[in-house]
């Protein structure tokens, strides 16, 4: 078989992704906290973009636009002449001098006394007694920064220690506590980096576990509330066995609780009331990283007519404007291919932003109307009426790709009257109903166990089984592990564990 070159034409489609496609992708998953920083560097980046509360008047096309350039440079000139000395002082009718006295050099003078005296001029808030600016830093010196964690084990340590080595040593402890006050770091990657022995260590870590607040510096919940404990003079022979036995404790065995630490049901109940008012994360009090409020991106609500009007949160979308005025006047001013190339590059990706915001906007909008279109039950009734909702289903009713939908409900919230909820929270799976009715949402069945279960009394803790038998019989086609793996994504330990547990507050201790 010969080979020879030759010429084909072929026909296909292929997906390109520009920089611009790109970009409008990534700021549709963003939440409006990381948009908003996003455009703050496009503000800083691009010198035509400008903030929407801080534009002026817009620019008008073509002829109009030269005249504004032209009234500009006039405004210009005129204020170049106007801000001269002899513009100014034509202006006041009388001299900078006697304009600007507390502009001269301040000069020292004696009294009639031979003392010296200088000028007195009234700050901010008058007077020379109580002036807010008394003092070298001002009133800046009289405000007072919420004091963290490791600060105030810090200056507890600077009164406590006065060796160098261990104050060094007590530094580096500090600094493996965590936000809850437990020490995260092993003792032996602490002695190995500062190259000393493990008991001296281990010395320094017993004095920092006796600081302010008590139970800081423990390495597990066990050791923190034995600290605590041995501060209340309550660390007997029996409450260490407790403390030994903490899984035993979460479980509500209170029977083999007993057993282990050899006392009756009167002591036991002293002891886990005890241990209850404890505190297993210490370092809470002082704070940690700040925590953000969640903020909806939408809010829904309820029209006159029984319906719902739903309208996008404006403090959550970042408005900036091209300034188009600016733009003319520096191409105007460009002399070389690269400025001008630079200018241009500006004014696209600039174009390309505000459309890529305002189609966000728009998305986000289309989105969640659909959302309070399909989950309308929900708004009405609550969350037993919850339909199951996917992906599929919101994407095709608006025409657009599921992974768009994805992206669009990512890290957005919706406001309503029944609360702050993130979008992904309508989207749950379809459990099938008995017979031939409609299916029910996953979430909607989760709330009804959690129901079930906040109902129950003592002698009628429900298990899996019969939660099962109760749904069947309410049209939910539901299997035990199903119900048991909702149970434990909601935190509610088992029938066993719930029927100690509530004959323990009823007094009974078994």
């Amino acid at each position: 078989m010969a080979m020879m070159p030759r010429m084909e034409l072929r026909q296909g489609q292929s997906l390109v992704m520009t920089p611009q496609l790109l970009q409008a992708i990534k700021l549709l998953q963003l939440s409006h906290l990381e948009l908003q920083s996003f455009v703050e560097g496009e503000l800083e980046r691009n010198p035509l973009l400008e903030r929407g509360d801080e534009a002026g008047e817009p620019a008008l096309p073509g002829a109009a636009n030269e005249a504004v350039l032209a009234a500009d440079q006039a405004s210009y000139e005129r204020a170049e002449s106007l801000n001269t000395q002899e513009g100014i002082e034509g202006r006041l009718g009388t001299g900078l001098e006697n304009v600007f006295q507390s502009e001269q050099p301040q000069v020292a003078r004696l009294d009639s006394r031979g003392a010296d005296s200088l000028p007195i001029t009234g700050g901010a808030y008058g007077g020379n007694g109580g002036s807010f600016e008394d003092g070298p830093e001002g009133f800046e010196s009289s405000l007072t920064a919420e004091l963290s964690l490791h600060e105030h084990l810090a200056a507890q340590l600077d009164l406590a220690v006065a060796s160098p080595a261990e104050r060094l040593i007590g530094r580096h402890i500090i600094d493996g506590v965590d936000d809850a006050g437990y020490l995260a770091e092993p003792l032996t990657e602490i002695a190995s980096r500062l190259g000393v022995d493990e008991a001296r260590v281990e010395a320094v870590l017993r004095l920092v576990q006796g600081f302010d607040p008590s139970g800081v510096a423990a390495r597990d919940v066990g050791e923190c509330l034995a600290i605590q404990l041995r501060d209340r003079d309550r660390y007997d022979p029996a409450m260490q066995a407790l403390l030994a036995n903490l899984p035993l404790l979460a479980k509500r065995d209170y029977a083999a609780l007993k057993r282990v630490c050899g006392v009756d049901d009167e002591d036991m109940a002293d002891m886990v009331a005890e241990i209850r008012r404890l505190d297993p994360k210490p370092g809470r009090a002082f704070g940690g990283s700040a925590a953000e409020t969640v903020v909806p991106d939408v809010f829904i609500r309820a029209a006159p007519d029984g319906s719902w009007l739903i309208d996008l949160n404006p403090d959550t979308l970042p408005r900036v404007l091209v300034n188009q005025t600016y733009h003319a006047r520096v191409s105007r001013a460009a002399r070389n291919d690269e400025d001008k190339a630079f200018i241009a590059e500006c004014l696209q990706t600039a174009n390309w932003l505000t459309r890529s915001l305002e189609q966000r906007a728009r998305t986000i909008l289309k989105v969640a109307s659909e959302i309070v279109r399909q989950q309308d039950g929900f708004f009405a009734h609550g969350v037993e009426h919850l339909r199951p909702l996917n992906l599929k289903t919101v994407a095709d009713a608006i025409g657009m790709h599921e992974s768009t939908v994805s992206r669009v409900t990512s890290n957005k919230y919706l406001g309503c009257p029944r609360g702050v909820f993130e979008m992904k929270y309508f989207f749950s799976a379809a459990i099938a109903a008995t017979g031939y009715g409609e299916a029910h949402s996953a979430e909607a069945v989760r709330y009804r166990i959690k129901q079930m279960i906040d109902e129950e009394s003592a002698s009628g803790i429900l298990s899996d089984d019969a939660i099962v038998t109760r749904l069947k019989a309410s049209g939910i086609d539901i299997a035990r592990r199903t119900v048991a793996k909702y149970r434990e994504s909601l935190r509610i330990p088992s029938s066993m564990e719930r029927r100690r547990e509530k004959l323990a507050m009823a007094g009974g201790g078994r």
